[in-house]
């Protein structure tokens, strides 16, 4: 007996308001492949995610050719996906420092995917605060704020209770010792004082950027409804 170990999901878009992406992490280098082949038989795009350097070195010269890889952050945009025009960015992605980068690169690069700009605000945490101050009005422009910070987790709980956005908290690995793998920033965020603050998972920058998606997509709804 033949059982597939892959099952797509082609309408994950036309149920949730956007597409399914790929985890490559833990995958195989056929299941990969034939992901991809799937995927190009269909002529369906797919974001690939957490996608290491030697994973993408070990796919087939035609599918590495198709994929706009990204070593920072691990991702991968496979085949080409028609976006929404571009529109005013409605997303700030704040990083408290250089080492939480790959992390906060997972969530642009959702994001982009999916035809949102954002803002980039990075090495902002609170060691040196006035550097925060100085982009703060930008910040708050924005309805939606990402922020990926580790160590003792304490930079989205200071914006929160700053912009009247919905902040979206990514507690990173980053920090040593009683940081404990980024749980220490992930209580952090749960802990907060800051009223309203969000929280995704430790390093899990696609779920933030999904969490945001969600987010502008009832923001649209709710401007788009008629009155009764």
């Amino acid at each position: 007996m033949n059982v597939s170990d892959i099952n797509l999901d082609f309408e994950r878009a036309h149920r949730i308001g956007f597409d399914e992406a790929i985890l490559c992490e833990g995958k195989r280098t056929d299941q990969i492949i034939r992901i991809l082949d799937e995927a190009q038989v269909k002529g369906a795009p797919f974001l690939l995610t957490r996608l290491s350097a030697a994973a993408y070195e070990e796919l087939e010269p035609g599918h590495r050719s198709a994929i706009d890889y990204d070593e920072v952050s691990r991702t991968g945009y496979f085949g080409t996906r028609d976006v929404t025009p571009s529109r005013p960015i409605r997303v700030a992605v704040v990083t408290a420092g250089t080492s939480d980068t790959s992390v906060s690169r997972e969530t642009v690069r959702t994001l982009h995917y999916f035809g949102e700009e954002v803002i980039e605000v990075c090495d902002v945490g609170i060691a040196g605060l006035w550097r925060l101050l100085d982009r703060i009005e930008e910040i708050r422009e924005k309805p939606v704020i990402i922020v990926a910070a580790g160590m003792d987790g304490a930079l989205p709980s200071i914006i929160c209770g700053l912009v009247t956005g919905v902040v979206i908290a990514v507690p990173t690995s980053v920090g040593y010792g009683v940081c404990d793998g980024g749980r220490t920033a992930l209580n952090a965020a749960l802990a907060s004082c800051a009223p309203g603050l969000l929280s995704v998972n430790i390093d899990n920058g696609y779920g933030a950027a999904c969490a945001a998606l969600r987010t502008l997509n009832a923001i649209g709804e709710t401007l788009t409804k008629p009155s009764h």
